[in-house]
């Protein structure tokens, strides 16, 4: 487990977090972007925009379970993470 406030992940390190990740879903507002990325292949600048906030580090919460990884804070994309 990573503190963000203190050892937040910044800029291209945040690719370093897609390590092992299959699926990769995103809050954005009220939406959930689901990225398959053996799939859908994104560029590491489309990842980049999906991961980062405008601060430029690792949107919060970033949680890892399994193969996939659940970015940003929407009640809908939280509950398939933690149920």
């Amino acid at each position: 487990m990573q503190n963000a406030s203190r050892d937040p992940l910044v800029g291209e390190a945040a690719l370093e977090a897609l390590e092992g990740i299959t699926r990769l879903r995103i809050a954005q507002g009220k939406k959930i972007v689901d990225v398959q990325l053996a799939v859908d292949q994104p560029t590491d600048e489309e990842l980049l925009s999906l991961l980062l906030g405008r601060s430029g580090k690792l949107r919060a919460p970033a949680i890892k379970v399994g193969t996939e990884m659940f970015v940003g804070y929407n009640y809908e994309l939280l509950s398939l993470a933690l149920l």
